[in-house]
C-alpha cells in the first residue's frame, strides 16, 4: 500500500515517501493537512534526497480527543481499577452500548511530540502509557490520517470514580502523539500491528503487542459519533482506545522510556517526566 509520512519541523511541513525521499511544501500545517484528497496531493509532489528535520509534535490547531472501552482488554482493565467503588458496572455496559465513550484529551497544550516528555500526576500512585491507533479527522469530517497516540492514564484516580477521568486523563503532557501524520491510499489492515515497550535502567519491564482487528467499534462509528453535534475547523485527532494495559501494580517511574510502534506509522519515542 502506498503511503506518505507528514511532519512538522522546526522549518514547516515535510513529507516524505515510502523511497525515504523528501518534498518541503509551503504554508502551515494546519492549512496543508486539511486540504481535499490530502493523499492525492502527497502523490503529486516532487520529492527530493534531504532529511527530515528534528520532528515536532504533528499538532497546531487541532483538539485531541479519545475514545475508551473499545478493546476487551480495556474493558476488563477499567472494571478491575473501579472495582471497590462500585463503578466497574459502568465500564461493562458501555463496552456493549450503542454509543461509545469519548472525551476530550488535550489540545497543543498539554500535547507532547516524538523524543519529548510525558507526565504522571504527582497526586497519583498508579499511572501507565496506554498505545492507541489516532485518527486524523479533517475539517470535512472526513477520516484523513493516521498517528500514534500515547494516553497517559492516572488509573487510581479513574478507579476512585467514573466522574473523576477526566482529572485521570488531561492534564500538562498528558497525550503524547507523533512521530507524523501517515496518509494513506486505503485504510489500513486490520491486521495492523501496536506494539510498547518500556524501558526501565536500561531494562525492558513490560512487553505488549495486539492488533486493530481486535477493537470491537469501527474507526468510521467513532468518527461519526465525534463528529455528529461538533464541528473541528482546523481538524480534530481522536485516540481510539487501546488493548495493552500493563497489570497491575505496574507503575510509571520518572526516567521510564515508552516505545509504541505501529507500522507503517512508525515509532512514538518519549520518557517519562
Amino acid at each position: 500500500m502506498k503511503t506518505y509520512k507528514i511532519y512538522l519541523t522546526p522549518t514547516g511541513v515535510q513529507v516524505q515517501n515510502q523511497q525515504g525521499l523528501v518534498c518541503a511544501v509551503p504554508g502551515n500545517w494546519d492549512e496543508f493537512v486539511n486540504q481535499p484528497q490530502l493523499f492525492q496531493h502527497c502523490d503529486s509532489l516532487n520529492f527530493k534526497e534531504a532529511k527530515i528535520e528534528t520532528p515536532l509534535c504533528p499538532i497546531d490547531s487541532q483538539e485531541i480527543w479519545a475514545a475508551g472501552v473499545t478493546y476487551l482488554r480495556s474493558k476488563v482493565a477499567r472494571m478491575e481499577e473501579s472495582k471497590e467503588s462500585g463503578g466497574d458496572t459502568f465500564y461493562d455496559k458501555v463496552y456493549d452500548a450503542e454509543r461509545p465513550e469519548i472525551f476530550y484529551k488535550g489540545n497543543r497544550l498539554r500535547s507532547v511530540g516524538p523524543g519529548g516528555k510525558v507526565r504522571i500526576r504527582k497526586d497519583s500512585f498508579w499511572n501507565v502509557p496506554e498505545p492507541e491507533l489516532t485518527l486524523f479527522i479533517n475539517k470535512h469530517g472526513e477520516l484523513a490520517g493516521y498517528s500514534i497516540g500515547n494516553d497517559m492514564s492516572s488509573r487510581d484516580i479513574e478507579g476512585e470514580n467514573p466522574l473523576y477521568l477526566p482529572q485521570a486523563k488531561v492534564y500538562d503532557a498528558a497525550a503524547g502523539l507523533g512521530p507524523c501524520l501517515l496518509v494513506t491510499e486505503k485504510p489500513l489492515e486490520p491486521t495492523t500491528s501496536i506494539s510498547m515497550e518500556i524501558i526501565r535502567n536500561g531494562e525492558s519491564v513490560f512487553q505488549g503487542e495486539t492488533e486493530i482487528s481486535q477493537m470491537k467499534r469501527s474507526h468510521a462509528e467513532l468518527v461519526d459519533y465525534l463528529t455528529r453535534e461538533m464541528s473541528f475547523p482546523s481538524g480534530v485527532y481522536l485516540m481510539t482506545g487501546t488493548c495493552i494495559v500493563p497489570d497491575p501494580p505496574f507503575t510509571l517511574q520518572s526516567g521510564d522510556s515508552v516505545h509504541i510502534t505501529i507500522e507503517p506509522i512508525g515509532t512514538l519515542i518519549q520518557t517519562v517526566a
